[in-house]
Order: structure tokens, then C-alpha cells, then sequence
């Protein structure tokens, strides 16, 4: 179909104007065109120009009740009508349901409490960035006289693009243009049992992995740190899931060190990995958990850093004394944003989307881990969060050309899929999977099928 005057208009003013995230320019000056994408409906995407795409991505794995829901269109509507704006030094009606119902959702336990008071602010970078102030904050006013103000994180793991968030993310090509970062933030080896960091094979390995946040603890001195931060399944730095005794071993080491346990759901929040939050899959409680993307689904920005009420509990004080949470965010408890999110959430509860990921997610795994290509290096996942790792003959993650030319090949096919990026030097070949919740297992077909092409013109 020929080139529309409105998407040639478009593509001049993007092209003029535009910086589109993790993307080299120069290649405009090629054969390369970006894709205008016009609307969305279900796990479907349609461009200006004819086109529609099956969204395997689900945006940026966060569309998790799929595109076109008039509900929470409607929702921040009205409540723009009502109340557009008022900052959270007061109170406005959606931010406190929202609050409570978070409270009401997220598991509790009686050795750690409840998840129950809730900071909210605009991305997952700005809540990661939340929890670690709230964690050294804390531990400084539990801790008189210590310095508790480490945060231990992850290679491989994504946290944000704020400076904080950044320097907790363990992905180099992401790091290192904007060196030196904030002081404090160290990092371990992930549970990449693939290409496993440590050399060792589970279950033979005893999980050594994990232990490496026991012994930096011990070198660094208790009194040093404040928390540790993991995402549950690691996501952009390539679907990476833990052994099972990997999180309960993690909370028993915090619990040990009286060292707060931070859990980044940012993306595996909100039925992604096949419960309602991927934490409840190991009976782990956090001490504060944090939240983005699914929370609305993308139809608003909005991002939560939840604490249990012993975290809440140690900013206790006397007006004056400074033991006060020193933050504010101009548009934390943004009244439409919180709105959407209910409605959002009532979709997600109402449908039990949770579930279909985990039905669903299990028969696309299944399906992809059928197909017969030697670029295949291994497939893994939980729920509708799934890692497709490419390989060269040599078992080496597959160069960059060729795997370009394998997510080329699926989108010419009609779907669409993420990819790891800049996380580890090198190639940075694992294509990712996280397609709206409400997938159907002929939309996983199509996806099998459509990666399945593309492989095999590349094999």
C-alpha cells in the first residue's frame, strides 16, 4: 500500500524533531522507516498505512489487558471532568481506593506485616528510586549511629533510567555512558543458569549464586547496607527465572542482616508471570515492593513503591525532627492516573487474567520449545513472560545482524517482539516475549508460527 500524505508528514516531522529511545538515527538516513502505529484493539496493532501486527511485546510488557479497553479511557475522563489535579499533600478519592486496594491485593506475612502503605509517583524508575531513599532513610533512623546505606543489586537486572534506578541496574551498555554514578550500589551475579557466571550446574551448585549476596554483606559489614533489589524474573537483561529455592534462601539472608528486601515488579506485577504478583510463586514477603507498567496497563503513567507497615513505622515522629519521608513528586497520586488504574485493576481481577497467562503462557512455551532451528539456544519463562535466546554454531549468543534480521523476519510476519538491549557486552540476542494477558492460544500459534518462518530463513 502506498505511503499516505499524513505518514510521509509524519515521518518528516518525527524524523526533524524526534529522539526516539535506543535507537541510532543515522539509520533514517537509509533504508530504515520507523512504524507509525495508528491504533490499537486487543493484542493487535495497526499502522497508518493498512498494516496490523500481533503486539508479542505487549507495548513495553506493560499493555497486560490488551489495547482498546474503553473502561479506563472512560474512567480518567470523568475524573479529569471532576478533578483533573491536586498534589497528594491532600487527599483526592481514586489515590486512596487505589491505596487500600493495593493493600488488599499484595501478600502479607506475620513475620514481615503487611504491604500496606503506598507511595506513588510516575514509572517503575522513579519507585525504584523511591524505595531506596525510603531504605536509607529507614535503616539510618532504625540504626542510630551505623551508616546503612548500600544497596546490593544484580548484573544483568534493569531497575530504571534515573541515576539511582541506573545505578542499581546491572546492565553495562546502559551504564557506562553516564559514569560515574551514585555511590554505594554493588552488584552480584544473576541466577542465569544458561550461561551460568559462576561455571556450576544446578542443582549440583548448592545455588551459590544467591549466597554471593550473604558473603558481600559479611565483607561489606551489615552495618554498611541498607537493602538488596531483584526482580523476581529478571526481564530486559534477558527473562532470566531463579531456581526455586532462589527467593526464599534471598529473604532468609536479608532477615539475617537486617537487610530490607526490595522487589522489583515493574514488570512481573499484574498476572505477567501467571499469579498477580510473581513473588507469590515462592511465598516471599518483600519489605517494600514496587510497581509500574501493568498497574494501568500504559493507558496512564504511574508507578508505586509500597512498604510494609514496619518500613512505615520507623518515619514515626514529632513534627520538626526530620523523621519524615524528605520526598515529594508533583504528580504522585495523579487523580486520572489513579483512576485508570482501578479501572485497569478491575479488569484484571474481574477476568482473572493471572490465570490465562498461566494457561496460555504454558502452551506458547510449548509450542516455541517445538521448534527445530539451530539458531535456538534455549527457551524459558513463567507465565507470558518468555526469553528466546539465539545461538551461533558455537553456541555463542547470535551477532547482531542475523538477529536483527530474525526479529525483521517475525515482523514481517505480523507479530511483533522486544529484544534485550545493551545489557551485556556483546551481542544481545535474546528476543522477549510478553504479550498482552488476554492472548489467545491461536495468537501464541500465530507467534510460533511467525518466528518459526523467521528463523528458518535465517538458518
Amino acid at each position: 500500500m502506498p505511503t499516505t500524505p499524513d505518514t510521509a508528514e509524519l515521518r518528516r516531522l518525527d524524523r526533524d524533531h524526534c529522539w526516539h529511545p535506543l535507537f541510532q538515527h543515522s539509520q533514517l538516513d537509509g533504508d530504515t522507516e520507523l512504524t507509525v502505529f495508528d491504533r490499537g484493539e486487543g493484542c493487535t496493532l495497526y499502522d497508518s498505512e493498512g498494516g496490523a501486527y500481533l503486539d508479542a511485546g505487549g507495548g513495553l510488557w506493560n499493555v497486560n489487558v490488551g489495547y482498546g479497553r474503553q473502561e479506563i479511557a472512560q474512567a480518567a475522563f470523568e475524573q479529569m471532568q471532576r478533578l483533573p489535579y491536586y498534589p497528594h499533600s491532600q487527599i483526592n478519592e481514586p489515590a486512596t481506593r487505589l491505596s487500600a486496594k493495593l493493600a488488599e491485593l499484595l501478600p502479607a506475612d506475620a513475620s514481615h506485616g503487611d504491604l500496606s502503605r503506598v507511595f506513588f509517583s510516575n514509572s517503575g524508575s522513579e519507585a525504584n528510586e523511591t524505595a531506596f531513599k525510603i531504605a536509607r532513610q529507614c535503616q539510618r533512623q532504625r540504626h542510630p549511629g551505623q551508616n546503612r546505606y548500600k544497596i546490593i543489586a544484580r548484573y544483568q537486572g534493569y531497575h530504571g533510567f534515573t541515576m539511582g534506578a541506573l545505578s542499581a541496574t546491572g546492565q553495562v551498555g546502559r551504564r557506562t555512558p553516564y559514569e560515574p554514578l551514585v555511590p554505594g550500589f554493588l552488584h552480584v551475579d544473576p541466577p542465569y543458569c544458561y550461561r551460568c557466571p559462576l561455571k556450576l550446574s544446578y542443582p549440583d551448585c548448592g545455588i551459590a549464586c544467591v549466597d554471593e549476596f550473604d558473603e558481600m554483606i559479611r565483607r561489606e559489614g551489615p552495618e554498611t547496607v541498607a537493602a538488596i533489589v531483584v526482580e523476581p524474573v529478571i526481564g530486559g537483561g534477558g527473562v532470566i527465572l531463579p531456581p526455586d529455592e532462589y527467593m526464599p534462601r534471598l529473604r532468609e539472608i536479608c532477615d539475617r542482616h537486617e537487610v530490607l528486601l526490595i522487589v522489583d515488579e515493574v514488570i512481573t506485577g499484574w498476572g505477567r508471570t501467571g499469579k498477580l504478583f510473581a513473588c507469590e510463586h515462592w511465598d516471599v514477603v518483600a519489605d517494600m515492593v514496587v510497581t509500574a507498567k501493568g498497574i494501568t496497563s500504559g493507558y496512564l503513567p504511574m508507578g508505586a513503591t509500597i512498604v510494609t507497615d514496619k518500613v512505615f513505622d520507623a518515619f514515626s515522629g514529632s513534627p520538626g525532627d526530620g523523621s519524615e519521608l524528605a520526598q515529594v513528586c508533583t504528580y504522585g497520586g495523579h487523580p486520572p492516573c489513579c483512576a485508570a488504574a482501578l479501572a485497569n485493576i478491575d479488569i484484571l481481577m474481574r477476568e482473572r487474567l493471572w490465570e490465562n497467562a498461566a494457561d496460555v503462557g504454558a502452551y506458547l512455551l510449548h509450542g516455541l520449545r517445538g521448534l527445530n532451528s539451530p539458531l535456538i539456544g534455549e527457551i524459558r519463562g513463567i507465565g507470558l513472560m518468555l526469553g528466546v535466546e539465539l545461538v551461533d554454531d558455537t553456541g555463542a549468543l547470535l551477532d547482531g545482524v542475523r538477529t536483527a534480521k530474525v526479529k525483521a523476519g517475525v515482523k514481517s510476519a505480523g507479530v511483533l517482539v522486544g529484544q534485550m538491549s545493551h545489557a551485556v557486552i556483546g551481542p544481545n540476542s535474546v528476543l522477549c516475549l510478553s504479550p498482552p494477558l488476554i492472548l489467545t492460544r491461536a495468537e501464541a500459534d500465530q507467534i510460533v508460527d511467525a518466528l518459526g518462518t523467521a528463523l528458518a530463513d535465517q538458518s
